[in-house]
């Protein structure tokens, strides 16, 4: 055992050195861990099948985008040649101000370690101010490797803007707010794509039979609908395969058609580049043309997904698919398109379908049909992830998580929520029918979703980037120059269509909101009356408080103290088992928690009493494992900290000594640290130990038998890991607590029917803890109590 220094637990966050021959294989598997998503990055052959792959999941909703644009901007027919040159002027520009400058070039760049969407934007601003509404983080965790922000100088830019986050609750819940109407509409956006895409596409067959009924168009919509639903379980990473060389075949055809109409019909249209014809646009058709940007904006549609999808792909992927692919291919098809226009100006309802050669016309439209299918699984997708990330960070009740790959954590199945958009998307296309007025939903939806990214862009380049105010100036009035004139437009079709994503989203926020409501209240109540160890120790002659052999795992929200329902359960019981560990499972507002970083072990009590803590730290991006792994590394953790702990007695030092051991501290004296995480450093047992997996995995079989060989654990520490065996041999038992929330007698009406009825509601139709941990039935037991708040 090495020398240890104060330098070296400040900046490894760890309390030994080991022998070069333990030391060295684990900094190189940390190493490979940390550096996991830059070798990604920095593969060529990796990126570039990415990029490809890219094309099937984020770049088909942007892609199917001429299938209705110029149909929803003129839905009453074109008066005048110049208004197609002044829509494409329009078209044109928004496509290169928004998907390309905005997104492409810096808003993919606000990424959290790959991750993208709203609630990765949150994420970042909650590291670097503390603006997150859920009091559960410690200093340790600010060790994480994952746990990336920046320090800040007084009296900077930054230092002010972190400390007017930080001043008032009402902004932290404010910023909460902003981020869940982002999330709620992008979700909205999730559940009308599928529906336009489809719907368009499917339109096509009117073309060459227009005497067929629009029931049957709609039918086969909703065949299709619910045939990509169904195939969802099958992953993104098998579906990308699939619907990619799709989405590259459809964007060579729009492509190299939209080249062919230029030539063949009116090449004129290429002084659309000029933008002298968008204000001659507004001032030839005035409030109409202002009323027409709602349709002009759906050829940005997608855009937003292509960020939120961001954690399938890594950003110069998307880059470079954009960039050589998808831009170039969606200029030439809408420059097509307005060549065609120009001269037929009464095929606006199909000018897609009319546009295309007749030699090519169905393969075209098979193409097409595929094409507005995949189109879906953008936003499906990141709906998927969204949602996720709401889940880990206390935002969304509760549900079932599959991951459907091995190598790409992002890659993920929620069962529960692709019902509910398949069922929501059904009753979307059968009750409205008419694409005009799903388009002004459409765009409803999208824009209020851009403009939320953009006032979240405003504070991380501040405190994450750090960029000069000038900087954020020009930025945050470039993007709203572009997006509030949208904005303005499409709030005159709430009554036509644009009710239906702010109804979608006012459901989502209520329900997103309350859970989080709820979940910060319970966790409030659970701090404020968790029971000191002393309390329970003093309860053992009085009740006769009996050891039972086996191990107990005691789940728990709370980081620090022995949780309420511990003290419940024995006043009932007066019985416990051999070896108590408190587990908490807590969320991160990191994408990742790195696995040997993941728990923090410390003891509670003293020695002979066998009680420990366990916190299991997990980003919004981790994979829970099933019981028996998640078991099994406890109590490799437990064993591990035994070990180390006999280690730690070694030392001389009162500053690195243990305060039951060496210090003579009484058991008063360390509850009320416990209590009040007011611990001197010799008493952070969870921060030395936990940090210590830095450099000794659990599961690593390796480090173990060389700790073992090492002969420094003490006979005492070889007699309790004996014990501990002993125990697990004996059984293991997993004890949830079954809560009952309700509002106080003198709260407030509204307050009332947010917890009695709406989140006890999602309280019992979402899934228990059991369930997603996978505990067995005949090793759980429930906990019931009641909670007023």
């Amino acid at each position: 055992m090495a020398s240890v220094s104060e330098d070296e637990e400040t900046n490894k966050g760890s309390m030994w050195e080991l022998d070069q021959s333990l030391d060295q294989p684990m900094d190189e598997e940390a190493g490979r861990i940390r550096n996991m998503y830059k070798e990604k990055k920095s593969s060529v052959i990796l990126v570039t099948r990415l990029a490809f792959q890219s094309l099937g999941i984020v770049f088909g909703d942007l892609g199917t985008s001429p299938l209705y644009v110029f149909y929803n901007t003129f839905p009453h027919g074109i008066d005048d040649p110049e208004d197609v040159i002044g829509a494409l002027s329009l078209i044109i520009y928004t496509l290169t101000l928004i998907p390309l400058l905005k997104y492409v070039l810096i808003v993919l760049r606000a990424n959290d370690n790959g991750q993208g969407g709203t609630f990765a934007l949150y994420s970042l601003l909650c590291r670097h101010a503390k603006v997150h509404t859920i009091p559960n983080q410690h200093r340790t965790d600010e060790q994480l490797t994952t746990y990336s922000r920046h320090t800040f100088e007084e009296n900077t830019l930054a230092a002010k803007v972190k400390r007017w986050l930080e001043s008032h609750r009402y902004k932290k819940n404010a910023l909460l707010i902003l981020v869940l109407v982002g999330t709620c509409m992008a979700i909205g956006d999730g559940i009308l794509t599928p529906v336009i895409s489809v719907l368009s596409a499917s339109g096509g067959i009117k073309v060459n039979h227009p005497k067929l009924s629009n029931d049957v168009v709609v039918l086969v919509a909703v065949i299709i609908l619910i045939g990509l639903f169904s195939m969802q379980h099958l992953g993104t990473d098998r579906v990308g395969w699939l619907f990619a060389p799709v989405v590259l075949v459809w964007f060579l055809f729009i492509g190299s058609i939209g080249a062919l109409n230029i030539w063949k019909y009116d090449s004129s249209v290429l002084k659309a580049f000029n933008p002298v014809y968008i204000f001659r646009y507004f001032r030839r058709g005035k409030r109409d043309s202002w009323i027409s940007l709602g349709g002009i904006f759906l050829s940005i549609t997608g855009t937003e997904a292509l960020f939120a999808d961001l954690s399938h792909f890594p950003v110069l992927a998307i880059q470079i698919a954009f960039t050589t692919i998808v831009f170039p291919c969606l200029l030439l098809a809408y420059i097509g398109q307005a060549a065609y226009l120009v001269g037929n100006r009464d095929h606006v309802s199909d000018a897609f379908y009319r546009a295309i050669p007749d030699s090519i016309y169905w393969p075209m439209f098979i193409v097409a049909t595929a094409a507005a299918i995949i189109a879906s699984q953008a936003t499906i997708s990141a709906t998927f992830s969204i949602i996720k990330q709401a889940l880990a960070l206390g935002c969304f009740p509760k549900v079932k998580v599959v991951h459907t790959s091995k190598k790409f954590l992002g890659h993920i199945y929620i069962p529960d929520i692709n019902w509910v958009l398949m069922i929501a998307c059904i009753a979307v296309t059968a009750g409205f029918k008419n694409q005009s007025q799903i388009g002004n939903a459409y765009g409803t939806a999208v824009v209020i979703v851009m403009v939320v990214t953009t006032f979240l862009m405003i504070p991380i380049m501040l405190l994450v980037w750090r960029s000069h105010w000038l900087l954020v100036c020009i930025f945050t009035a470039l993007s709203l120059l572009v997006e509030l004139p949208y904005l303005s437009a499409v709030l005159f079709k709430i009554g036509q269509g644009g009710w239906v994503p702010l109804a979608i989203a006012a459901t989502f926020l209520i329900i997103m909101y309350v859970w989080h409501y709820g979940t910060v209240k319970q966790y409030e109540f659970e701090s404020h009356s968790k029971v000191s160890m002393a309390w329970i120790l003093g309860l053992g002659p009085s009740l006769r408080l009996v050891r039972v052999p086996g191990i107990g795992f005691v789940y728990t929200e709370l980081a620090s103290g022995v949780p309420r329902i511990f003290s419940h359960f024995i006043t009932n019981l007066p019985a416990i088992h051999s070896v108590v560990v408190f587990v908490c499972i807590k969320y991160l507002p990191v994408y990742t928690v790195p696995t040997e970083e993941r728990f923090l072990v410390k003891r509670i009590g003293l020695k002979n009493f066998h009680m420990f803590r366990c916190v299991a730290r997990y980003g919004y991006k981790d994979l829970h494992k099933k019981d028996d792994d998640f078991e099994k590394m406890l109590f490799d953790s437990l064993s591990l900290f035994v070990r180390l702990e006999s280690m730690m007695e070694g030392y001389t030092d009162s500053e690195y000594s243990l305060p039951t051991q060496q210090t003579g501290m009484s058991l008063t004296d360390i509850t009320t640290m416990e209590n009040s995480n007011e611990r001197p450093l010799s008493s952070n047992v969870d921060i030395s130990y936990a940090s210590s997996y830095d450099l000794i995995h659990p599961a690593q079989s390796q480090g173990s038998s060389l700790l073992r060989s090492s002969g420094q654990t003490s006979g005492a520490t070889d007699n309790e890991l004996a014990f501990l065996n002993k125990c697990k041999e004996a059984g293991v038992v997993h004890i949830l607590g079954n809560t009952i929330v309700k509002a106080r007698r003198e709260s407030t009406l509204i307050k009332k029917i947010a917890i009695d009825y709406i989140y006890a509601l999602l309280r019992r139709i979402c899934r228990e803890d059991s369930v997603i941990f996978n505990v067995p039935h005949e090793s759980l037991l429930n906990v019931g109590q009641m909670v007023y708040i």
